[in-house]
């Protein structure tokens, strides 16, 4: 991937190109602050080692999983905090979303977050898990029937 650009140049193209996606799937997962410092981190750790990240298949998804990885063991907890939603600038949000969604297990949050929250495809979020789509979509439907149980609505 690497190309006859200085190194500069191509760090920043690459950077400007994914960081809005990298900071979305990781605050999903992580909870919107400590996803904003992990994709920091994420992307510093990518410039140190440019030549490798730079050359890999998917970079973004490395660097997703070195981002969450950094994240879960700086948290030290499992407590992921989602920004609040603002009624009165948003109202048709249910007010308890918020909170059912980070009591969702990991992996189906970022799911839904991304697929309904930031509207993601189920291909970019395969690619950037390392999962199938069929995989997503499990993810997905497993979440989506949690919120509408918990919410008390019916399919």
């Amino acid at each position: 991937m690497l190309t006859e650009r200085p190194v500069e140049t191509a760090f920043e193209e690459f950077a400007k190109g994914v960081e809005s996606k990298l900071r979305e799937a990781l605050s999903a997962t992580l909870g919107s602050e400590r996803g904003r410092e992990a994709t920091a981190e994420a992307l510093a750790y990518a410039w140190e080692h440019w030549e490798r990240v730079g050359s890999m298949d998917n970079p973004t998804g490395y660097l997703y999983v070195l981002g969450r990885n950094r994240g879960r063991k700086a948290s030290r907890s499992r407590f992921v905090t989602l920004l609040p939603v603002d009624p009165v600038r948003i109202p048709w949000v249910e007010p308890r979303l918020v909170g059912l969604l980070e009591a969702l297990p990991t992996r189906q949050r970022t799911v839904v977050v991304l697929l309904y929250c930031f509207e993601w495809t189920m291909s970019e979020v395969a690619e950037l898990l390392g999962l199938s789509k069929s995989t997503i979509q499990r993810h997905a439907e497993r979440g989506l029937s949690k919120l509408r149980r918990q919410m008390g609505v019916e399919e």
